[in-house]
């Protein structure tokens, strides 16, 4: 576990990064999910349940992705965790070297649309989302966000 020091004084009990690996293979899903889950229960992180919700979802996506579309040049993927004194990052990562984009709604698809599901999940919860290249070649897609909900006027 890695320590992230926040302004102000020393990191709070639960403020950190875990990361683990995983087969890209169907199973992996449902464990990646509980896997972030048991992290955020374990490490007692202050996270409203609509954001723990919606994070899971996403982590559910992503790794879904990784599965179905990387495995062939990925057989193994990466989760991070990263928390800090307000937010929540989550990362997947692979080594396949295609930058997934989100893809509009076409009623006429019955999938192809799990990125823009994450993007729109995260921006309700007023976080942010984005692809980007890593130094092997491959992908990390992370999203942050705030461990309370974002307030709608």
């Amino acid at each position: 576990m890695v320590t992230i020091e926040r302004e102000g004084g020393d990191p709070l009990p639960y403020e950190g990064v875990w990361r683990f690996t995983a087969p890209a293979v169907d199973a992996s899903v449902p464990q990646a999910r509980h896997a972030v889950r048991d992290l955020l229960t374990g490490q007692e992180v202050p996270v409203a349940d609509d954001v723990v919700q919606g994070l899971l979802l996403i982590v559910s996506e992503l790794v879904t992705n990784a599965v179905r579309h990387a495995a062939l040049l990925s057989p193994t993927f990466a989760v991070e965790v990263a928390l800090g004194a307000e937010w929540v990052r989550v990362s997947v990562e692979d080594t396949h070297p295609y930058r997934p984009t989100a893809l509009e709604t076409d009623h006429a698809r019955t999938g192809g649309r799990g990125l823009l599901l994450v993007r729109e999940v995260a921006r309700e919860a007023g976080g942010t989302c984005e692809v980007e290249r890593t130094a092997n070649g491959g992908k990390v897609i992370w999203v942050v966000l705030p461990l309370k909900p974002a307030q709608i006027f």
